[in-house]
């Protein structure tokens, strides 16, 4: 099945990483910027379709928003990542897993947000549950600055299990919670580690948090009772980028 990716960023990085798989870019008749250039030139440079439509047309192909920043490509279906396969890969590169699981997430943009913090931090992939979840829609492609492209994405059918492989290839698993529980800092985050988030409305449920190793809480001194989880996650990873930055 086809796929709509839309927005500068993330049309930008869709060609530089998977080209081939891009059917046509579709660009806003008129716009002169430099942003458009540059994707008509990346479309020239791989051999990718491009055509002028007019902005009426691109915003209904993008789901009937007017963000796309006129530029709108049709492209294949996402490949998900299997993620015994990632591990191996990164036993490969004798690098510590850092990923990011995540428990019910259901707004695209949230997944996308929390992708590109992922990304931009140093983790090398993450999780999501294939049921009750957000899958990778043009939103959340969008959200993500085109980090969905680069960022390995594993689905797995059941996240407990999930949890449960990691511990058997030594990935610590860190579930965040909004109780009782370490704060970031007071936990070794360099070794192996899977930070572990809930969904928006209920967090992590009970089967989850129970297979995560670990608790961490986000300290807070105002009155909002939590975080975004998008914004939850982006503190968690920059506390293990920062430690891991420390050690090295």
């Amino acid at each position: 099945m086809a796929r709509i990716v839309y927005g500068a960023n993330p049309v930008r990085e869709l060609l530089r990483a998977h080209a081939s798989e891009v059917s046509v870019v579709y660009l806003a008749a008129g716009d002169t910027g430099p942003a458009l250039k540059e994707i008509a030139r990346l479309c020239k440079e791989r051999q990718v379709a491009f055509e002028e439509r007019e902005r009426p047309a691109l915003d209904a192909l993008a789901s009937d928003t007017t963000k796309h920043q006129g530029v709108v490509a049709i492209t294949g279906e996402l490949e998900y990542a299997d993620l015994d396969q990632l591990l191996d890969d990164l036993d490969e590169q004798k690098a510590a897993p850092l990923l990011v699981v995540l428990d019910g997430v259901q707004d695209p943009r949230n997944l996308g947000a929390i992708v590109r913090s992922a990304h931009a931090l140093g983790a090398h992939g993450v999780v999501v549950a294939k049921d009750r979840a957000a899958p990778v829609t043009p939103a959340a492609v969008k959200a993500s600055a085109g980090a969905t492209e680069l960022t390995p994405i594993c689905r797995v059918t059941n996240l407990v299990r999930a949890l449960e492989t990691l511990r058997e290839r030594g990935v610590w698993t860190v579930g965040a919670v909004v109780d009782a529980a370490p704060a970031p800092g007071k936990l070794d985050l360099t070794g192996p580690i899977a930070l572990v988030l809930g969904g928006e409305q209920r967090g992590l449920r009970p089967l989850v948090l129970r297979a995560c190793d670990h608790r961490v809480r986000i300290p807070m001194s105002g009155s909002v009772a939590s975080l975004n989880v998008s914004v939850a996650a982006g503190i968690l990873l920059y506390e293990v980028a920062r430690q891991r930055a420390a050690k090295a």
